[in-house]
């Protein structure tokens, strides 16, 4: 029964989740226990998600040798580059664009934000030295990473038996993760009926416009700009890449609002592709809190929005100077559901904003969140896995390799339907020219 349930495709099974929590939550909304299976969902995956980052660094990082390779360098470029052309996009969108929000009917709160960079550095500096099993426990992926490769390169002056052991615990956590990706079907059906019990279809309708703008900038850049990115270091057509990565993770990290959760399905996505686990099983992870474009244009579209209500006049040496501290910030918020919302009153301080009105820009924030933060998290997610294959198509490209992307999206396509042409198709994507 369960070999049957997994031979349909998990996209498709979503799709059909997504329609039955919208049928309940319209017709039965009172029938609150269905939601439980939204929580169970995400709560599992949530628990396994740091365990799994934990050990996927610790393997990858003990097998690493010296002069093998990986392609770190062009994906931590290609992170970086990401969140920061976000932010200016994020900006010029928001200076087309003006949003004006009704702040005074906002009565929500909200836990404190930060309110100046020293304040964030010296955050994300103590983050990072947490205890490592306070760290697991509490899904603290600063630490996660930064004790994973300690204890990584350790582990490289041990027996390799000692390392296969790591290697073996991983591998088994991963396919418990597997597993509990299985039931996402269920998982986002109770996602989906608390969302419209809860607010309706038209709950949020009053902030169109704001979402308009969040929306409408986030799908340009991962339609136009992270494209000319691909095309950039690769040289070929970016799109086959670029809408297969958004389907196979974009969309179940919009439902999930989580892209530390989402880490299995890219894993997966990025060996479908044939890529080097070396390479991604790092890569993947420290892109669940480093890549974090979505969370970029979130905290530059409310801050120049809140600017904009208020009627502070937004200079270009300003602008510019919100675009680097949100590029930098914005850094770590994405494996977080709403995360990146606590970033916002650190940005508005730098336009003399007051804490009390940055929170409730922040209450704004979370009254769309059930948009805004998803298309976040897909554009994170999705962003994860596109750059971590552009790094590696760039680099094989450089080192004299043919690269045919489009024939490994198709070897990827085949294999997730589980066709056997999956394995020809893949070898066909990258072949060394003849001597």
């Amino acid at each position: 029964m369960f070999e049957k349930y997994r031979s349909v495709s998990l996209i498709l099974r979503i799709i059909i989740g997504l329609a039955v929590g919208v049928l309940l939550g319209t017709t039965v909304p009172t029938l609150t226990g269905i939601g439980l299976m939204g929580d169970l969902f995400v709560g599992a995956l949530k628990g396994i998600a740091p365990v799994l980052v934990f050990f996927l660094i610790m393997a990858a990082v003990s097998h690493y040798q010296k002069g093998s390779e990986t392609h770190f360098g062009s994906v931590i470029v290609l992170y970086l580059t990401a969140t920061l052309l976000s932010a200016f996009a994020a900006v010029g969108a928001s200076y087309a664009f003006p949003v004006r929000l009704d702040l005074t009917k906002v009565a929500k709160t909200a836990a404190s934000g930060p309110k100046d960079l020293g304040t964030v550095l010296t955050d994300l500096f103590n983050n990072a030295v947490t205890n490592p099993f306070q760290a697991v426990a509490s899904g603290n992926y600063l630490a996660i990473l930064f004790w994973a490769l300690m204890i990584g390169f350790a582990l490289r002056l041990t027996s390799a038996q000692t390392r296969q052991v790591i290697t073996d615990l991983s591998e088994a956590i991963t396919n418990v993760a597997q597993t509990v990706i299985q039931f996402a079907p269920f998982g986002i059906a109770g996602l989906v009926f608390k969302t419209v019990s809860a607010k309706g279809l038209a709950g949020i309708a009053r902030y169109g416009q704001l979402v308009a703008l969040l929306v409408g900038t986030m799908a340009f850049v991962y339609l136009v700009l992270y494209p000319l990115m691909v095309w950039v270091m690769t040289r070929q057509n970016p799109y086959p890449l670029t809408l297969w990565t958004l389907r196979v993770s974009g969309l179940p990290a919009f439902f999930t609002r989580s892209s530390a959760v989402n880490i299995p399905i890219n894993l997966q996505a990025c060996e479908d592709l044939g890529l080097n686990k070396k390479s991604y099983a790092v890569s993947i992870p420290l892109g669940g809190s480093a890549n974090s474009g979505g969370a970029a244009i979130t905290v530059s579209v409310m801050t120049l929005a809140a600017c904009a209500t208020l009627n502070i006049p937004v200079s270009f040496p300003l602008a510019i100077i919100l675009c680097f501290l949100t590029a930098l910030a914005a850094t770590g918020a994405s494996g977080i559901a709403g995360g990146s919302l606590l970033i916002i009153p650190m940005a508005a301080s730098i336009f003399g904003i007051s804490n009390d009105i940055a929170m409730e820009v922040v209450g704004v924030g979370f009254v769309i969140g059930v948009i805004q933060d998803s298309v976040e998290t897909a554009v994170n997610s999705a962003s994860d896995l596109l750059f971590t294959a552009t790094a590696e198509y760039r680099d094989r490209r450089r080192a004299g390799e043919k690269v045919d992307i489009t024939a490994a999206v198709r070897g990827a396509i085949a294999k997730e339907r589980g066709g056997a042409p999956a394995k020809d198709a893949v070898q066909r994507a990258a072949v060394k020219p003849a001597e």
